[in-house]
């Protein structure tokens, strides 16, 4: 079925029709669904060419990458918030352009995207607590949307972010109540936004236990499994070792495990793991009962979500910075329990 079709179906004007799919804010919540609901029914695609011809849009978005950070591309993370943010995009209409370049061109890459109408808006990944992508983009005047957040950006911008800082602030507190004073921190690098939040929530779930902040027991790298191995089994031969970990990343948290089982071990038991699982879609945390004790946050919902705002961004230009807050479950697994004493 095609746009004319489709219109005389409906006993509506092609122009309508056209709207409604394409988000137009003029048409009616009941007109716009009563059209998706048809199109649906009836398979109709329309045609992305033309469909850029009619609005002035590419019909694309962007998502630039630095190629010294090419782990990002078979990192679990990245590809579960590309899985859902290309739903958003293909349920719209929208393709997905992905751009490598150089480290430190990123600037280049946006002035380019922008210029040549490449893409219609941006999602910007890994922002630091510093960026200055985000005046960028905003002096570009081309629509983004950032997974995370930039403390140090006063201006407002549209961004989806997890509360980091809360999440791990919750996680420390549930380890020192059952009697854990050792409490190891496993994190991202922080000099990324989202680490610097997991530091501080950290931190202060220490101070709220009168607790004092040991540095020696915090260790700042690369999420691998290999960090998580390495880390643990440092910490575990101090002289006053840690008996629980809090690790920013179940790809970590695994390494983590690993050390503990090699020594004869047991999470839970000997020593007490939480971990930021992001509930990845194909490294999965357990099945009926999780093996990590987690904070849990769907990075692929935090896709669906940011795609969605840029699309709103993109069809309401004139439209207010929008925020979306995630937060993060605690979900208890096997690999938590009281402190030995």
């Amino acid at each position: 079925m095609n746009l004319k079709e489709l219109a005389a179906h409906l006993g509506l004007s092609q122009t309508t029709v056209s709207r409604a799919l394409n988000g137009y804010p003029e048409v009616s919540e009941q007109t716009r669904r009563r059209v998706s609901a048809a199109a649906e029914q009836h398979n109709y695609r329309p045609n992305t060419r033309a469909k850029g011809l009619a609005t002035g849009r590419s019909m694309a978005i962007g998502h630039v990458l630095p190629m010294s950070s090419s782990h990002e591309m078979v990192n679990p993370v990245f590809g579960d918030f590309i899985a859902g943010a290309g739903e958003t995009y293909a349920r719209n209409g929208y393709d997905m352009v992905i751009s490598l370049v150089e480290d430190g061109d990123q600037e280049r890459a946006y002035r380019d995207l922008r210029a040549k109408g490449t893409v219609d808006g941006i999602i910007v990944h890994g922002p630091k607590s510093t960026d200055h992508r985000i005046a960028q983009l905003s002096d570009l005047g081309l629509p983004f949307v950032v997974h995370g957040r930039v403390s140090s950006e006063n201006a407002p911008y549209s961004w989806v972010d997890v509360n980091n800082r809360r999440a791990f602030h919750r996680a420390t507190s549930f380890l020192t109540d059952l009697g854990h004073t050792r409490i190891a921190l496993l994190n991202g690098l922080e000099s990324m936004d989202f680490a610097a939040r997991r530091r501080a929530g950290y931190e202060a779930g220490l101070t709220d236990a009168g607790l004092p902040l040991d540095l020696d027991l915090c260790r700042s790298e690369e999420m691998t499994e290999q960090f998580g191995y390495d880390a643990a089994n440092t910490l575990m031969d101090m002289p006053d070792p840690a008996t629980a970990f809090l690790v920013s990343s179940i790809i970590s948290a695994v390494g983590v495990r690993r050390a503990v089982q090699e020594r004869g071990l047991a999470l839970g038991r000997d020593i007490s793991v939480i971990t930021h699982d992001d509930e990845l879609s194909y490294l999965q945390n357990g099945s009926d009962i999780p093996q990590f004790t987690a904070t849990r946050s769907s990075v692929r919902y935090a896709g669906a979500q940011a795609a969605q705002l840029l699309l709103d961004k993109i069809r309401n230009p004139l439209s207010a910075p929008m925020n979306k807050l995630l937060e993060a479950q605690l979900v208890l697994g096997q690999s938590t329990g009281p402190a030995a004493k």
